[in-house]
């Protein structure tokens, strides 16, 4: 399939299509007219790639789960540089979350004190 194809298919634009191939996420082929050409293990890939920036994953980060898809693995999570590469996701996640419980903790507080009459809402 052309560009325009696999961008359509996977609800990428060319444009990001041509990033991931600069990148060496995804390659094309070429036709004998310079056309790029693709094939449905590329859609597999993107979609890989797009599902993983769709939670927050850097392209870097995408490089294993793409290694392994290529590798002729069935998911790109199944390899075991993947799984590294979702847990320490996972720890950075934790480590913003309580960040964030923390922040919360210390603008609660500055209410509290700010306005004794006022009801904070429990967290879910």
């Amino acid at each position: 399939m052309r560009i325009g194809e696999l961008a359509r298919r996977a609800g990428v634009s060319t444009r990001a299509l041509r990033y991931y191939e600069q990148q060496g996420l995804i390659t094309a082929g070429r036709k004998a007219n310079g056309y790029r050409e693709y094939g449905e293990a590329d859609l597999k890939l993107v979609t890989e790639i797009r599902s993983l920036l769709g939670v927050g994953f850097t392209l870097e980060d995408a490089r294993p789960f793409v290694a392994c898809l290529r590798a002729g693995h069935a998911s790109g999570g199944s390899c075991p540089e993947s799984v590294a590469v979702y847990r320490r996701k996972l720890a950075e996640i934790d480590d913003e979350i309580r960040t964030l419980l923390a922040r919360r903790a210390e603008v609660a507080g500055q209410l509290t004190e700010s306005c004794h009459g006022c009801v904070l809402r429990k967290q879910r």
